[in-house]
């Protein structure tokens, strides 16, 4: 081991020329590993925070209703459409209706909805998740009504456990939740006349009526007049 020199001005500097370099190159390495490991850190605090986002919207699509109809209708519009036809001439024509057809759209995008969700779920969750998601999508395929509540507690639960946060009180009863219902959109054949054209045509009704009104007067002028030759 080479011993420190003071016993000359070279010696000296060449002392703390060795002691300086010693220094930069322990500093360099630690900034290098902590670069790498706050690049870690940062990725993975990326990775969980879209899977957060991700699942927590999936919670808020599979269980945002309590009450009503908590399943999802797997039928796409031709079944709809079918089954209406093969039950008879009157159930079809109220298929066709304006409510129904509101229904109808209602529940596909609800359907679609779901199923993005457990496709979301299937990518991101955990094992228990992706069982729950992939038995789902199992019995849309097959045609059958589901049920999402299970999925929902689990999903719930993990959501909690990872915000640190306390779990859900077991003596507390919750209902069961289902998917979220959309909002009704305003039908195509509705013939409710917007309030610009509402108050368009009562300006030109206005205008009408004082145009007639005028000529009213103005033929009364007229006839009231006296011939001076007569």
């Amino acid at each position: 081991m080479r011993t420190f020199d003071f016993s000359s001005w070279q010696g000296l500097l060449s002392t703390f020329f060795g002691l300086a370099v010693i220094t930069l190159i322990g500093v360099g390495i630690r900034i290098v590993v902590m670069q790498t490991i706050q690049q870690r850190r940062a990725r993975e605090n990326r990775q969980i925070n879209e899977r957060l986002r991700t699942l927590i919207a999936a919670y808020k699509t599979l269980g945002g209703s309590f009450t009503g109809n908590l399943t999802v209708d797997p039928r796409h519009l031709r079944d709809l459409r079918r089954s209406g036809e093969s039950a008879g001439g009157l159930e079809a024509e109220a298929l066709a209706g304006a409510d129904d057809r509101r229904s109808v759209d209602r529940t596909r995008r609800m359907r679609d909805a779901v199923e993005a969700a457990l496709s979301d779920i299937i990518l991101l969750g955990t094992e228990e998740q992706v069982q729950l998601a992939a038995k789902a999508a199992s019995e849309l395929v097959a045609g059958r009504s589901v049920h999402t509540a299970e999925l929902v507690v689990s999903l719930r639960d993990f959501i909690r456990r990872v915000l640190d946060l306390e779990p859900v009180p077991a003596q507390l009863s919750i209902p069961r939740q289902g998917p979220t219902r959309p909002a009704a959109t305003r039908g195509k054949g509705d013939n409710t006349p917007k309030d610009g054209a509402k108050q368009g045509d009562d300006k030109g009704m206005g205008g009408g009526g004082s145009t007639g009104a005028g000529a009213g007067l103005g033929g009364l002028a007229t006839g009231g007049e006296q011939d001076p030759h007569r």
